[in-house]
């Protein structure tokens, strides 16, 4: 069995932001173990900052990092205002399309 992950270079990070900001709401809320969520959040975040880190460098990543922390924090007071589910959807497609463009898109 192998279980070499694979070169960061070669990981497609927006999905990944997907998986963690989506898939982080629906386990938290599923569960109703709020930090189980966060569990998932932060893998996902730690996983594709390795990647960004090796494609794009320390400033990048950093910057694409504090997107994806600013995205979950926002998504708290913006679902007050138009529900859960659209401010999920909202951060997630702004960090995804911030991921796409400033890590995983050819340059």
């Amino acid at each position: 069995m192998d279980l070499e992950m694979r070169d960061a270079r070669d990981v497609e990070t927006a999905p990944i932001v997907a998986l963690g900001l989506v898939g982080g709401y629906l386990v938290a809320r599923e569960t109703g173990i709020r930090p189980l969520g966060g569990v998932l959040l932060g893998a996902a975040g730690l996983f594709a900052g390795r990647s960004w880190l090796a494609k794009r460098g320390p400033a990048t990543a950093a910057g694409l990092g504090a997107g994806y922390l600013a995205a979950f924090g926002l998504s708290h007071p913006l679902a007050k205002k138009i529900g859960a589910w659209p401010s999920v959807a909202a951060v997630t497609g702004a960090s995804v399309l911030a991921a796409y463009l400033l890590a995983d898109k050819p340059h």
